[in-house]
């Protein structure tokens, strides 16, 4: 699913203009030819505006870079955040919850996605360091969880850090791979990765 015509918008008006075509392009370019190969220069053009103008906006390439995945791991918290509070005290519901709305995120966002796991290697510094911070406030969600349903005997997995790792490098993993015109429903594809989280954390129940 394009970011550009998705039904779940990432990149919305600011009142800044330009910004979310800059946004919007830089996105397309860096999920196309990735952060080496896309350039300001194409991502100006792509947004309709002129070089100097980009730089008005973001001084380098790697700000814009780090600004998309804010805008991706913002989102991705807000509806894991979300759909844990309304699942209730389970830790069953709440990690399936909580998995559901990771990859609906992932499937509503494919390039966004695919992009946060390829070229954060590309970031440095404080970019690096803010985004990574983001990431790991959903990541405690996750852990949050599997802590409590260890405690609690609903998750008997003798290794809760290292399924949680494996939770989210499933989940992410879609975007490598998902094809919305597959076999696969985005309810189907939610459905089947929270019953294989609950399966790594040995859930008594699914």
């Amino acid at each position: 699913m394009n970011e550009r015509s998705s039904v779940f918008p990432l990149i919305r008006e600011t009142g800044r203009k330009n910004e979310a075509a800059i946004l919007t392009a830089a996105l397309d370019a860096f999920g196309e030819n990735g952060f080496n190969g896309a350039s300001m220069r194409d991502v100006a053009t792509a947004a309709g505006t002129s070089l100097s103008n980009l730089y008005n906006y973001f001084p380098s390439k790697s700000h814009l870079l780090a600004e998309l995945l804010r805008l991706a791991n913002d989102e991705q918290l807000a509806r894991v955040r979300t759909a844990v509070e309304a699942a209730g005290a389970s830790p069953v519901a709440r990690m399936h919850a909580a998995v559901t709305a990771f990859v609906g995120f992932v499937v509503d966002h494919t390039t966004a996605s695919r992009v946060a796991i390829s070229e954060i290697r590309y970031l440095s510094g404080v970019n690096r360091k803010e985004v990574v911070a983001a990431r790991d406030s959903t990541q405690g969600i996750f852990e949050e969880i599997v802590a409590s349903g260890v405690r609690s005997g609903d998750f008997r997995t003798p290794y809760p850090e290292d399924v949680v790792r494996s939770i989210l490098s499933m989940c992410a993993a879609i975007s490598t791979w998902y094809d919305p015109g597959g076999r696969l429903s985005k309810d189907a594809l939610c459905d089947r990765h929270a019953r294989y989280a609950l399966a790594l954390l040995e859930a008594g129940r699914l």
